[in-house]
């Protein structure tokens, strides 16, 4: 048991506060009014850290609140009429507390971003004053002056979601006085329209959100404290819901989330009862009901609850804020919906609310809790004593925060070479390839103070056939070049202001005027427009052309839609729902765009000939619809309106292929909730048939294709990033695929890519798994079915992996992008194993222009 020092542990959160893959703790101690925060080891969790809050600190939550990448706190204090945030440094730390104004007894807190800013929003449930406050973000850490909005009595609880799916986050609350919840529809501008009533239980104590009939449309689910059950709401999606349903529960339900515990896709229930001193978890049916509760005894009086992956075994426990005991509780969940018995951990004085996070940044998630009486906060890390060891890793510079790497042969030796975009150190790295797997020290070129490079798109610009380098600064909203001399040398050029309202976030290259050099596009995810720059020989660009499209382009690809040989552009829109297609004029100009209606949140777009007919068209997997949208091209530049084909939950991506030898292109998506992948077939006349889904691990982060047994029928791999493992379906040549085949791979894969790393003509596998910092190599045995892994250390976090042949000996080669130790890793091939380097490269050497 870790004890919090108080008998008021009231609240209690958790999330991965220090990046170590593990979920730490935060309860907050209602007597003495501080947060403690518990960091998770391995085998349990650090003493508690306590950080001061305001007066009675009743409700926390984590998010990043200066875009930073570090998660950073906020309390709702109940005697103080106010909230504490704390900015996080990353390294388990806190800084002091900053106090804003909410309105009287500030009683819960979440956070979204209500105004479409991409800077996170703060709503605070106000109980003696009837009203809820929305403090607006500025995304450096402050927060604007509060607005007010009417609620009913006493309001509780306060969660934020999508009701009338207009992609704007609306408001949900919980009123005690009045027995109610109050739904507030968001205007998109951080505004909201007046509450709408519903009837609830007696004294609606907390309330949560999902899907549990499984319609993509939100329900809502209350914890009613003194009629002793919940309260189910399902959504009609245009912002209104069905009366409730009541299910039991324990005595004095004070706290309620969702997930899924079983592992059947099914949102489940879990309940936090003060009076029973236990918790209620309630299985879905997937339709709208629940089974009956099942209990586990928890601590003194368990006031708040969350749930997280503790144990990296890809199932949800749960972590529950004990007010009487003064400590939290830890339930490991065995993956069929039944739980192990707590383990106790101590935190601050009547701890009230729980909320988890990487607080310092080693992938492992920590907790964080507010305890009412001795206004504070504990923290809770959670650690591990593996030690990694580190191959032939090559160092972009302390703090660089690699953000891009490509390759290329910029002194035309023949041999490829590596740049890097140094986005924390403010430079390019240029890596000179020896053509025997070793690289020279790398060259940094400054990109300018508080420039921070993100991407980077290599590219005759000057028409002198050597390799130069575009690259979009993140900090100074700006694109700069370096023209390469074919030496290795580079001259920096004048950079090319372009005015973002937000940092760029995708750019690429293309001739799109057929002048033979290249020119650039780029993508402002927070931004509704792309801008087009033209080279002109000399090696500079003109004026940058802006093109509008929709709100958050996320993808763009270029392909010719019109039949004219000239390139054009096509881009998916997040938030507004739709691609936008803009035709080349082949002058380095584009026409307006024509906007083409898809499914909700578009995340990838792809392209391919879908009806014969020699036009390109469009598919778009959309993340929150649970479809794919396909336009078919008329060959003219103009598309059909969509069609859409149901897939999966939350579809990441979108591969095409012709899974059944029929001259007709297929579709293959990547669902990461619903932990499948869906097949649709293509008829070939632009149409598909119905998805046919196949299980795989869970959460599919990355898809690929191959024929892996020769039998010249293409084969599906998957890389599962919560189960380590890799799933391969072999297909049958008509369209559908055997059962998965399930390979280990390291921890939390993300990337995987294939090819035929020992020469024997059979394909084989490598993944990146950033959790335990390695790359994962399966050989092909040519039959379907792979060797056992062999792991090769990267550097920290490897995110992405590609494949090139680095020493010229025909012998394909790795390399993998490490994104916390901030370089690269390389992997030779020898053609029946892998050889190794050694070595660091410096990070000290100077620019050179």
């Amino acid at each position: 048991m870790y004890s919090t020092g108080s008998y008021s542990s009231i609240s209690v959160a958790i999330g991965d506060l220090n990046k170590d893959h593990r979920l730490d703790i935060v309860v907050v101690n209602n007597d003495t009014g501080a947060i403690d925060i518990l960091f998770a080891h391995y085998d349990g969790f650090l003493n508690q850290t306590r950080y001061s809050a305001g007066s009675f600190p009743q409700s926390v939550v984590v998010g990043d609140f200066n875009n930073d990448t570090r998660l950073d706190i906020v309390v709702a204090n109940f005697g103080g009429n106010d909230v504490s945030v704390l900015l996080g440094n990353g390294n388990d730390s806190f800084e002091n507390q900053i106090r804003y104004s909410a309105g009287s007894v500030s009683q819960s807190v979440v956070v979204g971003d209500f105004n479409n800013d991409t800077r996170l929003d703060i709503v605070v449930a106000n109980w003696d004053g009837d009203d809820v406050s929305v403090l607006l973000g500025n995304g450096n850490g402050s927060f604007k002056n509060e607005t007010r909005y009417s609620a009913g009595s006493h309001p509780q609880s306060v969660v934020v979601g999508d009701f009338n799916n207009d992609t704007r986050l609306d408001i949900v609350v919980a009123n005690w006085g009045s027995n109610d919840v109050s739904v507030l529809l968001g205007n998109g501008n951080g505004s909201f329209e007046d509450e709408t009533r519903y009837s609830a239980g007696s004294s609606p104590q907390s309330v949560a959100v999902g899907d549990f009939d499984n319609d993509t449309r939100l329900d809502i689910v209350v914890a009613n404290s003194d009629s002793n059950d919940v309260s189910v709401l399902l959504g009609n999606g245009n912002g209104s819901f069905k009366n409730e349903t009541r299910y039991s529960a324990g005595s004095s339900p004070q706290s309620v989330v969702v997930g899924d515990f079983n592992n059947d896709t099914r949102l489940d229930i879990v309940v936090a009862n003060s009076g029973s001193n236990d918790v209620s978890i309630l299985l879905g049916n997937g339709n709208g009901s629940f089974k009956n509760e099942t209990r586990y005894s928890a601590g003194s009086s368990p006031q708040s609850v969350v749930v997280g992956d503790f144990n990296n075994d890809t199932r949800l426990d749960i972590v529950v804020a004990n007010l009487g005991g003064n400590d939290v509780s830890v339930l490991l969940g065995n993956g069929n919906g039944s739980f192990e018995n707590e383990t106790r951990y101590s935190a601050g004085s009547s701890p009230q609310s729980v909320a988890v996070g990487d607080f310092n940044n080693d992938t492992r998630l920590d907790i964080v809790v507010a305890n009412y009486y001795s206004n504070d906060m504990s923290v809770l890390l959670q650690y591990n004593r593996v030690v990694i060891a580190y191959k032939m890793a090559y160092a972009s510079g302390g703090g660089s925060s690699l953000q891009c790497v490509v390759i290329g042969d910029l002194n035309n030796d023949t041999n490829l070479d590596i740049v890097l975009a140094n986005y924390g150190t403010n430079n390019i790295g240029v890596l000179f390839g020896y053509g025997n797997g070793s690289f020279e020290n790398q060259m940094m070129l400054s990109t300018g103070t508080n420039s921070h490079p993100i991407s980077i798109a290599v590219g005759d610009f000057n028409g002198d056939r050597v390799l130069d380098i575009a690259f979009a600064n993140s900090g100074t909203k700006h694109v700069d070049m370096m023209l390469g001399n074919g030496k290795g040398k580079f001259a920096i050029q004048t950079s090319y202001e372009i005015g973002f309202d937000s940092p760029p976030l995708v750019m690429a290259s293309g001739d799109f005027n057929n002048d033979t050099l290249s020119e650039i596009v780029i993508v402002n995810g927070g931004s509704n427009h792309v801008d087009i720059f033209v080279a002109y020989n000399h090696g500079s660009f003109e004026n940058q052309t802006r093109y509008s499209v929709g709100s958050s382009p996320q993808s763009v690809v270029v392909g010719d839609f019109n039949n004219d040989t000239l390139l054009d552009i096509v881009v998916a829109n997040y938030y507004s729902n739709g691609v936008s297609v803009l035709l080349g004029n082949g002058n380095g100009s584009f026409k307006n765009e024509i906007r083409y209606s898809a499914g909700s949140h578009p995340q990838s777009v792809a392209v391919g000939d879908f009806n014969n007919d020699t036009r390109l068209d469009i598919v778009v997997a959309n993340m929150f619809g649970k479809n794919v949208s396909v336009l078919l091209g008329n060959g003219n530049g103009s598309f059909e309106n969509e069609t859409r084909y149901s897939v999966g939950t939350f579809p990441q991506s979108v591969v095409v292929g012709d899974f059944n030898n029929d001259a007709r292109l297929d579709i293959v998506v990547a669902n990461m909730l619903s932990h499948d992948v869906s097949i649709l077939l293509g008829n070939g006349n632009g149409s598909f048939k119905n998805q046919a889904r196949y299980r795989v691990g869970s959460w599919p982060r990355s898809v690929v294709v191959g024929d892996f047994n020769n039998d010249t029928r293409l084969d599906i791999v998957v890389a599962n990033s919560d189960s380590n493992d890799v799933s391969v379906l072999l297909g049958n040549g008509n369209g559908s695929f055997k059962n998965q085949t399930r390979y280990s791979v390291g921890s939390s894969p993300q990337s995987v890519v294939v090819g035929d790393f020992n020469n024997d003509t059979r394909l084989d596998i490598v993944v990146a798994n950033s959790k335990s910092n390695d790359v994962s190599v399966l050989l092909g045995n040519g039959n379907g079915s792979f060797k056992n892994q062999t792991r090769y250390s990267a550097g920290s976090s490897p995110q992405s992996v590609v494949v090139g042949d680095f020493n010229n000996d025909t012998r394909l080669d790795i390399v993998a992008a490490n994104w916390y130790s901030n370089g690269v890793s390389v992997l030779l091939g020898n053609g029946n194993e892998w050889l190794f380097g050694s070595g660091r490269l410096p990070s000290n050497m100077g620019n050179e222009q």
